[in-house]
Formats: structure tokens, sequence, C-alpha cells
């Protein structure tokens, strides 16, 4: 399965769930998200959210300076962000349990073929 279609619909809820306990900049949230399972997400895909995600309200942001380099962009969750979040947990949680549901049939002798 192309996993690059479910990314699309599952990013913002992702990035608010990465950023719920930590503050985090672009290329540390892309890396949280690689490090949480999602190999495919791309970082131009996590910037775009995370500009979204800001322009919609559900995220602060402050800058860091960098003795090193330029300096980093920090993205933080807030409480409108918060709530969303409970709120899109609650969706995918319902969705999830769904698509198990149909995907793993767990009656016995049940044909899992799709033949009855």
């Amino acid at each position: 399965m192309d996993t690059t279609q479910l990314l699309k619909g599952v990013l913002d809820v992702a990035v608010l769930a990465v950023l719920r306990t930590e503050d985090g900049y672009g290329y540390d949230i892309v890396r949280r998200l690689r490090d949480a399972g999602l190999g495919d997400v791309g970082d131009a895909s996590v910037y775009g959210t995370l500009r979204r995600l800001y322009a919609a309200g559900s995220l602060s942001s402050y800058v860091v300076p960098s003795d090193g380099g330029p300096h980093r962009k920090y993205y933080a969750i807030n409480p409108q962000g918060r709530s969303a979040l409970e709120s899109q947990t609650a969706t995918w949680l319902d969705f999830a349990g769904a698509m198990s549901a149909l995907l793993v049939d767990d009656r016995a002798g049940a044909p899992t073929n799709g033949v009855n």
C-alpha cells in the first residue's frame, strides 16, 4: 500500500502529536516523525504542515539564535492545538478501529478471502 496518501490525511495530527510533549524546529520534527515510524514523510510536507497549523492558530512559534549558523524557528502546540489534537485523536481511533474490524476477521471459521 502506498503510504504517501495515508500520510497526507494524518500529517496534521502526527505533527501535533510530536509537539505535544516537546517544542521543535522543522528538521527536528521531521526526524522525530521518521523515528516514530513515518519514514516516508517528506521535509517539504512537514514544513508546509507547520506553516498551515501556525496560520490556523494551532501552533505558536519563537526564534532561537544559533552560534553556529542561522537561527532556528521553533514551534509549540498551544491550547487550540491541544484541542485539535484531542479531537483528531478521537476521530483517528474511531477510524482505525473500523478499518481494523474490516481487515481482521477473527470469527472462528469465517472465510477471509471474500467467498461465502
